[in-house]
């Protein structure tokens, strides 16, 4: 345990000590904030414009379930648990947190263009409390709970215990979102064609960042 501790702490150290991974970094963390703030004003323009239903071959024919404690809950849980993985390894933070927010800000572009209404019947998402704030139902295409976990899968292919952990929650979080009616089944589907390319279009916006990923501060130094 000391010796892990310790060396996390010496990562830090040497990284936080090299000026280029500090700007990527904050950079990074700052590309993050704004697409937060994005998504926020496109999940409220996307339940402001929104118009009809539609009927879905999936919940069409399937009842709503009560699954609110693994669409709240469920995916509280997965971002804390991948939060430790990345603070486990600084190197792995520019570039994570960049796909991130390109990941957030390209699926707000999707949520401006599409305007079709939640399921009519649906589990209802409780509006009080903390994480009320952070998940909604309003924001449809294309579900976030199952490509956020794929693009971790993505991000961590070379790692095969995490990789195949993250799209086990990506499948998880898809037929989560189907059996509360929270998504349409074409927004859980495209959801892992559109990661995969926001995914190749990180590689090649942050190809500093993806090396600096696999190599440590040692790649960012030249």
């Amino acid at each position: 345990m000391k010796a892990q501790v310790h060396r996390i702490k010496n990562a830090y150290l040497s990284h936080f000590k090299n000026k280029e991974f500090i700007s990527s970094f904050l950079l990074s963390f700052l590309f993050l904030v704004i697409s937060l703030f994005v998504s926020f004003f496109a999940s409220n323009y996307a339940l402001d414009k929104a118009s009809n239903p539609v009927t879905d071959i999936i919940l069409s024919n399937t009842r709503v379930y009560d699954v609110d404690w693994a669409f709240i809950y469920g995916i509280l849980i997965f971002w804390i648990c991948t939060g430790l993985v990345l603070l486990n390894e600084p190197k792995r933070l520019p570039f994570t947190l960049k796909s991130l927010a390109l990941f957030i800000i390209i699926r707000s572009a999707f949520i401006t263009l599409t305007h079709i209404a939640v399921f009519p019947t649906h589990e209802i998402i409780p509006t009080t409390g903390f994480m009320s704030y952070f998940i909604t139902a309003d924001d449809l295409f294309f579900s976030g709970h199952t490509g956020l976990p794929f693009l971790m899968a993505l991000i961590f292919w070379d790692e095969k215990v995490l990789r195949y952990l993250f799209i086990a929650s990506s499948v998880f979080f898809g037929v989560v979102v189907l059996l509360g009616h929270y998504h349409y089944s074409i927004d859980v589907a495209a959801a892992f064609f559109i990661t995969y390319t926001i995914y190749k279009i990180s590689e090649r916006f942050f190809p500093k960042d993806l090396h600096l990923f696999k190599n440590g501060t040692d790649s960012v130094s030249g």
